[in-house]
């Protein structure tokens, strides 16, 4: 039989997964922004050592 009257622990259920949600979303964005630092640190250290390589070819 199920219970009478006022649902149990809706609404901390409810806020709890809001909060997660926006943990998660917090921690994957923080992870993307990373990835492109990531990325165009090591673009412009490959430009960087071309530019190096093309430098002392010519001399």
């Amino acid at each position: 039989m199920g219970k009478i009257g006022k649902e149990k622990n809706t609404k901390n259920k409810s806020k709890h997964s809001k909060l997660m949600d926006r943990k998660m979303n917090k921690i994957r964005k923080n992870k993307d922004v990373t990835k492109n630092k990531i990325k165009y640190l090591l673009k412009k250290h490959q430009e960087t050592k071309q530019v190096d390589d093309n430098k002392s070819s010519e001399e």
